[in-house]
């Protein structure tokens, strides 16, 4: 049985929401299209302490939205190219989000396979924050959409997640010893 995420899952410590989104199910209706996959990596960001999050700008009209409500969905471009999706965390008023770096995909693998380009090995169509993105259909119209509603969201759908891997965060470098800090989480292969 898929059971949606509802706003108290995202509203807890980000860096309990973070390894608990590993296994659930990234869903995006995209014209009638299911597009799904299995969240295997994520990032926790947390809030203005935080040097590699853009919460420590927090005058920053983009990141406005990790200081909440719980359960948004956060959609930014990086190097003016690639987006990333992130979930806030939380209660509403700090900041955190989640950031999703690698899905396994499940269901509408064709379309994806579409959206990515002809070509794309199936190991690689959603094995990074901007693929992923690029083979759900995910971009800056999602910014602020709600993760509770039915435009995207995330469903526990029973999948084991073994293992799980913790490591720096990836590209933060300018971040100091924030860079360090090991909220990057993985499903070992």
């Amino acid at each position: 049985m898929n059971r949606r995420l509802t706003r108290e899952f995202f509203g807890r410590p980000t860096l309990e929401v973070a390894p608990d989104m590993l296994g659930k199910v990234l869903v995006h209706r995209v014209e009638g299209v299911g597009l799904a996959g299995r969240i295997v990596e994520v990032e926790a960001y947390l809030g203005p302490e935080d040097l590699a999050s853009h919460a420590s700008r927090k005058t920053s009209k983009r990141a406005r939205i990790m200081f909440g409500p719980p359960g948004m969905v956060y959609v930014y471009l990086i190097y003016g190219m690639h987006h990333c999706l992130n979930f806030v965390t939380e209660n509403d008023g700090t900041a955190g989000a989640v950031l999703v770096r690698a899905v396994e995909p499940l269901d509408g693998i064709e379309q994806m396979r579409l959206n990515r380009g002809s070509g794309t090995a199936d190991r690689s169509l959603a094995d990074g924050p901007g693929k992923l993105c690029q083979a759900m259909a995910i971009n800056l119209t999602h910014n602020r959409a709600d993760a509770c509603g039915d435009r995207i969201w995330l469903e526990n759908r029973g999948h084991a997640v073994g293992r799980v891997e913790r490591t720096p965060r990836i590209g933060v470098d300018y971040a100091g010893k924030w860079a360090q800090k090991p909220w990057r989480f993985r499903v070992e292969n």
